[in-house]
């Protein structure tokens, strides 16, 4: 199978800590820009850097320790969250159409073919980077999802807890997402909210406290955002420091609750602006204001 990878890769490099990326940042992010490349044909202007960026990208894939089917490895992983989203094989072919088209590619073992995540839900993964680890025999497509990744509708293909699982052999199938600290606090937020609806019985938590009282959530926000600073202030001790961080973390996650933001978007923020300055970052929100 022949793949050019000349419309995007024209600056492809390959670390000798095993991390493969483009250094053309907007096309390598953006899949609209990407779409405005044309095919590589016979009359290109750069036909021996081409072929050189080829060959680079070949070199690459003989590195890969391919099993003896040919197959690796494959885990998507939420460029934002870190949440992993599904695990697949590949091939040769499929490592070589997802570093060209920037979409997570696999092969499919029961279909002995080539098939592109999203190809027919419309969901797809787009690729910001791929990772090989040490050993070069399993492979990390970090990216960001269209929708959700798994065939039931779920966010990712992991939501069985193997605990719960063992705690109630008979019970039906957990629907409990595997988590970090961040998101789970985020999901009892959550939670809390979809609570506050409902009648009340007993004293409600400080949770639901916060999200029935604006004045007093903003008020929290503001006192735990000083007791933080003046953690450098008095040169407190860093656990300290920790700790008034992680107060002002959850008050402000509360906060993103009641204005429905979540703190995916809050990252893609932050990730967006990694590819410029400070000073330029300010001056596009002036000009967007």
């Amino acid at each position: 199978m022949a793949v050019s990878y000349s419309h995007c890769l024209q600056s492809l490099r390959v670390t000798p800590r095993s991390r493969l990326f483009v250094s053309n940042v907007d096309c390598w992010r953006d899949n609209r820009i990407m779409k405005s490349y044309s095919p590589v044909s016979a009359s290109s202007k750069k036909p021996h850097q081409d072929l050189s960026l080829e060959a680079k990208v070949e070199t690459l894939l003989d590195s890969v320790k391919w099993d003896d089917k040919g197959l690796a490895v494959a885990i998507a992983q939420n460029v934002d969250t870190g949440a992993v989203l599904m695990q697949g094989f590949v091939n040769r072919d499929a490592l070589a159409t997802t570093i060209s088209s920037q979409k997570a590619t696999f092969y499919s073992r029961s279909r002995s073919k080539l098939w592109t995540k999203g190809e027919t839900s419309l969901n797809f993964i787009n690729i910001h980077d791929i990772f090989l680890d040490c050993d070069r025999d399993s492979i990390i497509y970090l990216g960001k999802p269209d929708g959700p990744t798994c065939h039931t509708g779920s966010e990712t293909c992991y939501y069985s807890s193997v605990f719960d699982l063992l705690k109630n052999p008979q019970g039906e199938e957990s629907n409990n997402l595997a988590l970090t600290a961040l998101y789970s606090l985020e999901s009892t937020i959550s939670q809390r909210k979809a609570e506050v609806a409902s009648p009340q019985n007993g004293k409600p938590s400080w949770t639901k406290r916060l999200l029935l009282d604006d004045k007093l959530l903003c008020s929290k926000i503001r006192e735990e955002a000083d007791e933080l600073c003046r953690t450098h202030e008095e040169n407190e001790d860093k656990s300290r420091t920790a700790s008034e961080m992680a107060d002002v973390l959850y008050h402000t996650m509360v906060l993103l609750s009641l204005k429905d933001v979540k703190m995916e978007e809050v990252l893609q923020v932050l990730r967006h602006r990694f590819s410029q300055s400070g000073i330029e970052e300010k001056k596009s929100r002036a000009t967007q204001g």
